[in-house]
């Protein structure tokens, strides 16, 4: 068995939390197979999932489908223009999706709740200020930040046969509501918990470096194919891969199959801390 294979139901994996990020453009190609799968695990190991919404969003308005919706920084980095009305809009599609999650955990026999992150949950870092607008760098007030920090508090009842769906917004340092990225949320949360790998549940099979499918790779080689050559959500998923091993967690593995197949490593992408 590979380093990066650790089987699902070993004894010192039975303890710890779960926790799965679920991709927003990947949850409605989930079939049922999928779920029943993740409440099997739910119900040896407690699940924290963290979900997405770019998908939802898109579906509820067209604007937010216009490349005018997303800003760039002047790192390059790529961010949904939040406004106050972008957080309620999040809040609905993230109510409607969290909903739709629960009720397939709940037939399946798990206790299954749904919490807010900007309740105490998460905390994130000031935004970047200057964005671009066509060709010139503005000052633009954008309700986003980094996640710099998960408390744990809210998620002391975990145990087998419990679930808790989180909604990535937290409070920035004024304690305003501000939207975050998913996967880095996700990698916070299983720090956080002392979970020992996280599971980024996207619409891709394998990381692709060069067109070619990556089973394993190191933390310093993931690093440096982010800065290099990923791109989009790709890069994103690094970089929240790269945290979540800096924050404790073993090993964090991308894909699109069931979770116990991610887990044990028979397909997706697994990154480890060397």
């Amino acid at each position: 068995m590979s380093s990066a294979q650790q089987p699902v139901n070993a004894p010192d994996a039975l303890a710890a939390p779960a926790v799965v990020k679920l991709g927003g453009s990947a949850v409605d190609d989930l079939d049922g197979s999928w779920w029943d799968d993740l409440a099997r695990l739910g119900h040896e190991r407690p699940l924290v999932l963290v979900h997405g919404w770019s998908k939802p969003l898109k579906k509820l308005s067209a604007r937010y489908r216009e490349p005018s919706a997303i800003l760039r920084d002047r790192y390059g980095n790529q961010s949904r223009w939040t406004t106050p009305e972008v957080i309620e809009d999040i809040k609905t599609v993230s109510a409607r999706l969290g909903e739709e999650v629960l009720q397939r955990l709940r037939e399946r026999g798990l206790d299954a709740e749904r919490l807010l992150g900007s309740d105490g949950l998460l905390a994130a870092g000031r935004a970047e200020r200057w964005w671009w607008r066509g060709k010139q760098l503005v000052e633009l007030e954008n309700l986003v930040g980094p996640v710099t920090d998960a408390d744990p508090a809210q998620l002391k009842d975990l145990q087998p046969g419990r679930a808790r769906l989180v909604t990535p917004l937290a409070r920035n340092p004024e304690g305003r509501e501000v939207n975050t990225d998913a996967d880095r949320a996700a990698a916070a949360l299983a720090g956080a918990v002392g979970a020992p790998d996280l599971v980024l549940v996207t619409d891709v099979s394998h990381l692709l470096i060069d067109g070619e499918p990556v089973r394993e790779i190191g933390a310093e080689a993931a690093a440096a194919f982010r800065d290099k050559g990923a791109t989009g959500g790709m890069r994103k998923k690094l970089r929240a891969a790269g945290e979540a091993l800096e924050r404790g967690v073993d090993r964090v593995v991308i894909g699109s199959a069931p979770v116990s197949d991610l887990l044990a490593a028979r397909t997706g992408t697994v990154i480890t801390r060397t």
